[in-house]
This record gives structure tokens, C-alpha cells and sequence, in this order.
């Protein structure tokens, strides 16, 4: 219910294009989120998500997040997971037109899953290099399996804050927060990455109406000092740090 309720509320505050007045943003808009190109990448990220959805090995799942909304049963099927934790097509079309887009050299993710939008970052850029966190161990194991035909993606498995210290000393093009959904655990992903961060930097939070303490992290991200520009999509929220961007914050129907 409280998904629904935001959703409405994103329907009826939220825009296109039209209105927007930063050139930068608008750019990312017209040339990234709205475009329609067919590209033939498509069909492999497809086929990954339908091998996954077709897949019924079971696996021991150790969650150390915010756990599941559907069920709290820790043998799960793959081709659950998949259906409903696995980020959905058109999200990872989204994933793969960003990293086109920008060409990020350097992308962390916080929470690999089965790797859906792991695979499609990659193929939108195949050269950049990809640092990808799972928590549970028997997860990151399939993953890297599934996944052992793409280069440039580095596996790291274990609880993210015993990872965090290493990889917040070098700096990031593109953080992928997927992990943990809880407030707390959000904002201090958000401030030990902060250092991690320059002038071009993204950071991208999924699920940001997943609770009400998600949207409540959502929104002391957007008020921080080094934060310059937001987009709200209501699953995807969109952090810039552009010292040339004015503070503006948009909420935008992707």
C-alpha cells in the first residue's frame, strides 16, 4: 500500500523533457532514458533474464539485507529469485543505455544478485572495469558462474561495510546502491562512499520508495551539501555532484 500510495503521488508530481532547463540533465533525459533505440544487446540481456526465469536449482540463501517482501523461506528457487528479486527488463535496458551513455570507467555495485543489471552494465560499456558486492555467498557463487564468459567484472563476496574500507580509497565513475534497503544501513553506504566520489561521479539508489525508511534516506541524500542535482524515476534515484550544476532536484517518468 505504501508503494501504491508514493506511485500515485510520483504519477502526479513528475514530468518528461519538457520544463527542464538544466542542459546536462536534459541530455541525460532525451539521449538516455528516452532513447528508443532497439539495440541488438537487448536480446542477450533477455535471454539471460528468461535462462534465470526457466531455471529451477535451488540454492541456501544467507540474506544479510533487508530481506525479501514475498518470502522469508531460505532455500530459494533461481528462477524465483529471479522473478522477484532480479532486476526487471526494463530496468536493465535503463542500466545498459547509462553506462553507453557516460562510459564510466570504474562502476562499484552494492548487491551483485543474479546479475542482471550487472551483465547489462557491462554490455553497454564492455571496457569499463566492474566491482560487484554479494552478500550471500552461494548466490555470488552461481553468479560467477553464469557470468564467467564476461571480462572486467570482479567478484567480491561477504557483508559490504568488510569491503567498504578497501574500495572507498580509490575513486568511483558509478555506484550502484542494490543492496541493503534499509534507511540506515542506505545512509551510511551513502557516507563512507562519499570520499569515493568526484565531479562526475553517479550514484544510483534502486528501490528508493521500497518503505518508508528507504524514501526517508532518499531524502536526507538529496538535502546533502556535496549532492548537486537528483532525478527521481520511483524505482531509480539519480545522485550528481556537478559543482557547475545549480541544486535542483527532478522528478522525471521514465
Amino acid at each position: 500500500m505504501y508503494q501504491q500510495k508514493k506511485y500515485i503521488q510520483f504519477l502526479i508530481k513528475s514530468t518528461n523533457q519538457h520544463g527542464v532547463h538544466s542542459p546536462f540533465i536534459f541530455d541525460v533525459i532525451t539521449k538516455c532514458f528516452y532513447n528508443k533505440t532497439n539495440y541488438t544487446d537487448y536480446q542477450e540481456l533477455k535471454a539471460y533474464r528468461n535462462a534465470l526465469l526457466k531455471n529451477k536449482e535451488t540454492i541456501l540463501i544467507t540474506d544479510l539485507g533487508s530481506g525479501s517482501k514475498k518470502t522469508n523461506k531460505t532455500e530459494r528457487c533461481i528462477s524465483e529469485l529471479a522473478r522477484t528479486a532480479g532486476t526487471p527488463l526494463k530496468r536493465a535496458q535503463l542500466g545498459y543505455r547509462l553506462t553507453q551513455y557516460f562510459k564510466p570507467e570504474h562502476i562499484l555495485e552494492l548487491g551483485t544478485s543474479l546479475g542482471i543489471a550487472t551483465q547489462a552494465m557491462h554490455l553497454g560499456h564492455p571496457k569499463t572495469q566492474i566491482t560487484t558486492i554479494e552478500g550471500c555467498s552461494n548466490v555470488s557463487k552461481f553468479t560467477q558462474a553464469a557470468l564467467t564468459n564476461y571480462n572486467n567484472i570482479q567478484f567480491l563476496t561477504g557483508d559490504f561495510s568488510k569491503h567498504l574500507k578497501n574500495v572507498n580509497q580509490q575513486s568511483w565513475d558509478c555506484i550502484f546502491f542494490d543492496g541493503n534497503h534499509t534507511k540506515q544501513a542506505t545512509l551510511n553506504y551513502f557516507e563512507t562512499l562519499l570520499p569515493a566520489a568526484h565531479n562526475d561521479t553517479i550514484f544510483i539508489f534502486d528501490d528508493i520508495y521500497w518503505s518508508k525508511g528507504m524514501t526517508e534516506a532518499w531524502e536526507i541524500i538529496k538535502q546533502h551539501p556535496q549532492v548537486t542535482a537528483t532525478i527521481d524515476t520511483f524505482l531509480w534515484g539519480f545522485v550528481f555532484f556537478r559543482k557547475e550544476q545549480g541544486k535542483e532536484h527532478f522528478t522525471i517518468r521514465v
